[in-house]
């Protein structure tokens, strides 16, 4: 591993040349225009390359609507140009909601979540002269459950290193079989209405440690989700092909899940016996191989859990939370690390798409990296997380001025993620200051 540094670079040779001092495998392409070119899911057609990774604003109102901020933010991401906009994590329970201002679906806002949809599609046709293809991650939380102002986790195993950081002890109740068993038909009710109300498709949320990223990894488990591959994958792929029964062939179905949870064994999802740090990725692209035979139209990959150790995992950044640690490795080894992971999801996907992920740290050079590993078959999309939120544009300048404006660029800073633990209304701190400021001011005055 290199030591961390920060991003400095003031050209693309000059980032280039990092890259090549740390015999890094990411590739460089200084034509972007393949990422205009639009992608099939299913029968439909994004189109361009470029996606909006789903990013949770926490700032739906108490019954689970989208907010006024809320419908600020998808007015943003739409008329800024992507192809595809994979809308933030909605629970399909109320007792599954992260916060109590996480979004949820239900029979009593189902027109609330269609004036949403209806915006965006007219947002975008305005501003760029297409439509989006808009998906909606349905969720629930789990061990982070927190629907009202207190925790109240459901676990799917004991985890002796995540359990205290939740106040989880050892007589502390597993969610049962006959639980998950009616919660299958929570997601199959939730994607109906996300049906109704005018998305594309629906995501079967499987990373970062949530609920069904935890089954993946519930190898103490007992019982028919638990113990052997089979039984782990169990719950998600039965969930996929219910969904697929109830919504018909052209809605599309997707899953963003985790390759790797950076998390020891028996107690982490892709990886290795041998240790935390290494990845063994036998069974997650097994895993890419029944959710395709399930039902799966669209994949995007994450790692990590974000809410323990190793961020970077999960998102590079060049600097971290509060009290948080710096990483023991260059940001770019952790770019190198999510680009690769995407590529072999890619691979063992074929023709399903799949929506790369880790590219914000590298700012205005994120195009050509992207253009690269779409040219060479590593990913059919290039997915904006972070940098959305600082730069919600970003598409439209990639595609219509081939380039990306620095001073426009997210920073890497970690303050979207410190409003988020501090249970506040999150967005880009620096570069929507007028609107975020004072909520991150406001989120870390109710920690003091």
């Amino acid at each position: 591993m290199a030591a961390f540094e920060k991003f400095r670079f003031s050209s693309l040779d000059e980032f280039k040349g990092k890259i090549k001092e740390l015999g890094l495998d990411i590739p460089v392409s200084e034509d972007i225009s393949i990422l205009g070119e639009p992608v099939k899911v299913n029968q439909k057609t994004a189109p361009n390359s470029i996606a909006i990774l789903p990013m949770e604003g926490c700032d739906g109102d108490l019954d689970g609507s989208p907010s006024e901020l809320t419908i600020r933010r998808y007015r943003r991401f739409a008329g800024g140009g992507a192809g595809l906009i994979w809308c933030e994590a909605c629970a399909v329970t109320i007792e599954g909601r992260a916060n109590p201002l996480q979004l949820f679906l239900n029979e009593n806002n189902v027109e609330k979540f269609r004036e949403l949809t209806e915006m965006c599609r007219k947002e975008a046709e305005e501003k760029n002269g297409y439509q989006p293809l808009l998906i909606l991650q349905l969720t629930h939380s789990g061990r982070y459950a927190r629907p009202f102002d207190n925790g109240a986790p459901m676990i799917a195993q004991h985890d002796p290193l995540l359990d205290p950081k939740v106040g989880i002890t050892e007589a502390y109740p597993t969610v049962t079989d006959s639980y998950l068993d009616r919660l299958q038909e929570k997601y199959v009710h939730a994607a109906l209405l996300a049906e109704r109300a005018g998305f594309d498709g629906v995501d079967i949320k499987a990373c970062h440690r949530y609920l069904v990223s935890e089954l993946l990894a519930a190898h103490t488990r007992e019982g028919k989700y638990g113990g052997s591959f089979e039984n782990r994958i169990r719950f998600l792929l039965e969930v996929i092909r219910k969904v697929r029964k109830a919504v018909g062939e052209e809605f599309i179905i997707a899953s963003r899940f985790n390759v790797f949870d950076a998390h020891p064994y028996p107690y982490g999802f892709g990886v290795s016996r041998d240790g935390e740090w290494i990845p063994d990725l036998k069974e997650p692209l097994k895993l890419v191989k029944c959710m395709t035979e399930a039902g799966v139209d669209l994949i995007s990959n994450s790692a990590g859990n974000p809410y323990y150790r190793f961020p970077q995992v999960t998102r590079p950044f060049d600097s971290p939370i509060l009290q948080g640690e710096i990483p023991e490795e260059h940001p770019l080894e952790s770019v190198e690390r999510l680009l690769g992971f995407t590529a072999k999801i890619q691979e063992a996907a074929g023709a399903i798409p799949v929506v790369g992920n880790g590219y914000s740290w590298m700012r205005e050079y994120l195009p050509y990296v992207g253009a690269a590993e779409k040219k060479s078959g590593k990913c059919m999309f290039v997915g904006l997380g972070r940098q959305a939120f600082a730069y919600p544009d970003a598409p439209r300048d990639i595609l219509n001025r081939g380039k990306m404006i620095p001073q426009k660029c997210c920073i890497a800073c970690s303050k979207c993620t410190q409003i988020m633990r501090d249970h506040g209304k999150t967005g880009c701190v620096v570069k929507d200051s007028e609107c975020y400021l004072p909520l991150y001011r406001e989120a870390r005055e109710g920690k003091s």
